[in-house]
């Protein structure tokens, strides 16, 4: 009870004024999530400019992607369980400070090492950011109909910072150059910074030795970013040695299942997977952002690589998305949910995005973007702007309130895993259709577009397994207790 009612905002920030400054924090925690889902998205395009400038290899080149999401992904966990044992708002102020300075670092690198280990620190100080936000949500708007509109904006903002990411990153590379992908995050990451420091309620955490399980802290965060490295390079190794690894990480999980289940002050409170709605939900979110990573990259290439898009061309292309979902979510999902029930609106926003792959299934070689790419992507970003808010709200309220910022770290956690998992799945799937009819001798335009579509067509059947799976476990008549 004591760590519920501490990470709530103080009675001095009640009296001020309670309603403005819960609204201006989630300016401010909007304004940091921003930050981070645009690094993640900004530098897919600018990735042959990097190449270019400073030597990458073709495999080497990767690890420029891959040295975020590892940290990323593995710190998700431990700094969102630290973020409730320390006090959230420590916890996203530390990780904005990290994020903008490996920023810097990025921007200035000079060398492939430099930049490399750059962005690891980049994807650490985004996990600490990312980890706490939705805990701090929730404590901020507990009652429903607020929390909803909460909600709303927030994945409004994350899902728009994706695609805008795109845009950007085609923008500032071309007029300027690849740095400044990376430096535009100084003047962003200091004003975030000063506004977070001013206008999030102090709080405090429960304390280090209410939860500091050091052994299950390495145990878990050595297995994801074992999972992340297995899905994240999959392409570049044997069957034999992913497997190896695979099962390595799979050790890793077992140990650490182990040790909560023995430790007495536990890192994960393993009862926290009876909730129905959280699990659930999270794993309805591996399926759903699979999918739409897989069309983020899979589509940016086809509008390069079959209909000979530029760079800023196809950061504009994605533009109707970011601005479709800002709309749709910040204008209607709250209120759709209140009315129809985050179930509901979920399983809708699942038949959308099921339609919208489907749609680009079919994108041919002498296809267009009017006729081929806009209708599905129009469909797909309704989708989303109607599904993530509601798998959201459903995932954090299957969880206590001093488990928040594990839970909003678990949730976090499993976005960057789906996204790994699905871009890995459907990238290789996709050169390897292509790679075998150009082996038989078609062109390489067709040939590249069969092996997208192939990809499209995969991920609707994702995309189908996840509303499957939505409307069978988070069904309202089964849910049991939280």
């Amino acid at each position: 009870m004591s760590a519920t009612i501490e990470n709530r905002p103080s009675p001095e920030t009640v009296a001020s004024g309670r309603r403005y400054s819960r609204w201006a924090s989630l300016a401010v925690l909007c304004a940091g999530t921003l930050m981070t889902v645009l690094d993640g998205n900004i530098v897919t395009v600018a990735m042959p400019a990097v190449q270019s400038d400073l030597g990458f290899s073709a495999s080497g080149l990767a690890w420029v992607v891959n040295a975020y999401l590892i940290a990323f992904g593995g710190l998700l966990l431990l700094v969102g369980r630290l973020g409730d044992l320390v006090g959230r708002k420590r916890m996203f102020t530390a990780g904005l400070a990290v994020f903008t300075v490996a920023s810097v670092l990025c921007g200035t690198a000079t060398g492939q090492g430099t930049l490399i280990a750059a962005r690891a620190l980049q994807g650490a100080g985004g996990a600490m950011a990312s980890a706490v936000v939705l805990g701090m949500l929730v404590a901020l708007f507990p009652e429903p109909r607020e929390q909803a509109r909460a909600i709303a904006a927030f994945s409004a903002v994350g899902a728009a910072g994706g695609a805008l990411g795109t845009f950007l990153g085609g923008a500032l590379t071309q007029a300027l150059n690849w740095h400044w992908i990376f430096l535009i995050n100084l003047p962003i990451g200091v004003v975030a910074w000063l506004a977070a420091v001013r206008v999030l309620a102090p709080e405090r955490g429960a304390g280090l030795g209410k939860g500091a399980d050091y052994p299950g802290a390495a145990l878990v965060t050595g297995a994801l970013m074992l999972t992340v490295y297995v899905i994240v390079g999959a392409g570049d190794r044997t069957l034999t040695v992913t497997l190896l690894l695979a099962a390595l990480a799979l050790v890793l999980f077992t140990g650490f299942a182990l040790r909560q289940a023995r430790a007495a002050r536990p890192l994960l409170r393993l009862r926290l997977f009876r909730s129905r709605l959280l699990t659930g939900a999270n794993a309805v979110q591996v399926l759903m952002i699979g999918t739409m990573y897989g069309f983020q990259f899979i589509g940016a290439l086809y509008l390069q690589r079959v209909l000979g898009y530029g760079e800023l061309a196809t950061g504009t292309a994605f533009l109707p998305a970011p601005v479709a979902i800002g709309v749709l979510m910040l204008g209607l999902s709250a209120r759709t949910v209140a009315r129809f029930g985050a179930y509901r609106v979920l399983l809708a926003g699942l038949v959308l995005i099921t339609a919208g792959m489907a749609l680009l299934g079919r994108a041919p070689a002498d296809g267009s973007y009017a006729a081929d790419v806009l209708p599905p992507m129009l469909l797909l970003a309704a989708g989303f702007a109607a599904a993530m808010p509601a798998l959201t709200g459903l995932a954090m309220s299957g969880a206590r309130a001093e488990d928040a910022g594990l839970a909003s770290g678990l949730f976090n956690t499993t976005q960057v895993v789906g996204g790994s998992l699905g871009l890995a799945v459907l990238s290789t799937l996709a050169a390897s259709r292509t790679g075998t009819l150009l082996d038989g001798g078609a062109d390489l335009i067709p040939a590249t577009a069969e092996g997208y579509r192939l990809a499209f067509r995969v991920a609707t059947g994702i995309a189908v397994a996840a509303l499957l799976l939505a409307g069978a476990v988070l069904r309202p008549g089964r849910l049991g207790s939280r």
